[in-house]
């Protein structure tokens, strides 16, 4: 209990700043946990996808491959059911590339959404805290400076004290926000990667495909 009276203490000794600081710190967090889920779910979806797609392009059944896109709407499936549309009807690679390169212009946006505000709330958070300090040390040397002399020390050191309460839950609030953000783009950089590897080894079975119908 007395940790929590502590908390309390610090918060509300804070000031007027530290309300804005615990909003930012709130919208912050809640994007970054839904995009981690999110983000999450995306990636074990397109996993599942690929061990099935990639049993049907290895054996050259594209029509299978065709049918499981069209019944999974995950990222990969998405990705590949561009190229493979393109690849029932041309067999130049050149435009199968492009149909998927298509697709995944459509899909990064949507992996990508949202989280840059992680960040920009981090930087928010960090610049309330500093404000919310300076204000506090502006309205300190204005209140001792008609104070009694004997006790403007005193008065001068609490004050500052109060007022660096903002910076450090603007601090607080920052640090996690930030790792948190640079998490998500580890992890969203992850998923593209694993699209562009599924996207170039399907390209080149199906360019395979098409020679050894040429040749034939």
């Amino acid at each position: 209990m007395d940790t929590l009276y502590s908390l309390v203490d610090f918060f509300v000794s804070g000031g007027i700043f530290m309300y804005p600081i615990l909003l930012v710190f709130a919208v912050g967090a809640s994007i970054a946990i839904e995009r981690y889920v999110t983000l999450t779910r995306v990636t074990s979806r397109n996993q599942s996808a690929w061990e099935k797609l990639q049993e049907a392009l290895v054996a050259g059944d594209f029509d299978r491959a065709r049918e499981l896109t069209s019944q999974d709407d995950s990222a990969i499936s998405k990705l590949l059911a561009m190229g493979l549309d393109r690849q029932g009807v041309v067999r130049r690679r050149e435009d199968i590339e492009i149909a998927m390169e298509e697709s995944m212009m459509e899909i990064i946006p949507q992996l990508e959404k949202r989280t840059p505000y992680i960040a920009l709330f981090a930087n928010v958070a960090t610049l309330l805290g500093l404000l919310g300090t300076i204000t506090g040390l502006i309205a300190a040397f204005t209140a001792v400076a008609n104070a009694n002399p004997a006790e403007k020390a005193d008065l001068l050191s609490a004050s500052i004290s109060v007022a660096m309460n903002t910076t450090a839950f603007g601090l607080l609030a920052a640090i996690p926000l930030l790792i948190t953000n640079q998490v998500l783009v580890a992890k969203t950089s992850a998923i593209i990667d694993s699209l562009e590897m599924a996207s170039l080894k399907a390209l080149n079975v199906m360019t395979a495909n098409a020679k050894r119908r040429v040749e034939a």
